[in-house]
């Protein structure tokens, strides 16, 4: 099985980035694509594996395997918490949100250094382009804290909200832990991606003056569609500049 599985793989790799199967485009069928190059249904089933591991193929749940569109990139400032407006706006970036209340148990108890279960509102979110998804992102805010805007709809909270950013008012300090882990099974499902392909995974962190969290945002990425940038401020000591 092993060398002709590649075989198709090629076959169809070929096929596409000669432009005979178009980006978008659906596949024939699993059992289809068996008959026609006469194997299995599992044999077809790992030539599919390899092109969505290369990233030529994703599979949508329900309606088949299609080739995926070019990429685009789309880019996350560090520090300001949010995705880039320019690099969205040409992306043709599109989110949707879900909001609900939800308990803190452990590791978000733990983030939050809230009670355990206190209440909280879980903003879920996932960035599409083209139709194929770029980013997810879990924001968590305590339901005391939750900005009016965002929940009644109105433009100023969805705006912030649909590009990842820090809802409430600028915070004091924001905390971000980046890392490149493989994606969970749900990760792997929302984004489209085969469970192989590294996710960069971001854990943002704000807090006030006091020192209260007011937002904990866990963030995930599939690892070709976006870049970060972090910028590093160099804080200048006044009293030097004035002796």
């Amino acid at each position: 099985m092993s060398s002709r599985h590649h075989d198709i793989a090629d076959d169809l790799r070929h096929q596409i980035t000669t432009g005979r199967i178009k980006p978008g485009e659906r596949l024939p069928s699993e059992a289809g694509l068996a008959d026609r190059y006469e194997v299995s249904t599992v044999t077809l089933r790992s030539a599919l594996a390899v092109l969505q591991r290369e990233g030529f193929v994703e599979k949508i749940h329900g309606k088949g395997n299609f080739v995926r569109r070019p990429l685009r990139k789309i880019m996350y400032v560090g520090g300001w918490g949010t995705l880039d407006p320019w690099t969205a706006a040409e992306a043709a970036l599109r989110v949707t949100v879900r909001s609900t209340t939800v308990q803190a148990h452990g590791h978000l108890a733990t983030l939050l250094k809230v009670p355990t279960g206190s209440s909280l509102t879980e903003f879920s979110c996932v960035s599409l382009a083209g139709g194929s998804p770029h980013g997810l992102a879990r924001i968590y805010v305590p339901c005391d804290l939750t900005p009016g805007a965002v929940v009644d709809d109105e433009s100023s909270g969805q705006e912030a909200v649909t590009r990842f950013a820090v809802l409430g008012p600028p915070p004091a300090a924001v905390r971000e832990t980046v890392c490149a882990r493989l994606p969970t099974p749900d990760e792997a499902s929302a984004l489209r991606i085969g469970s192989t392909v590294a996710v960069l995974a971001i854990t943002r962190i704000a807090t006030d003056s006091a020192g209260r969290v007011v937002e904990a945002a866990l963030l995930v990425f599939p690892g070709d569609r976006v870049d970060a940038v972090f910028a590093t401020h160099h804080v200048i000591d006044e009293r030097q500049t004035q002796g």
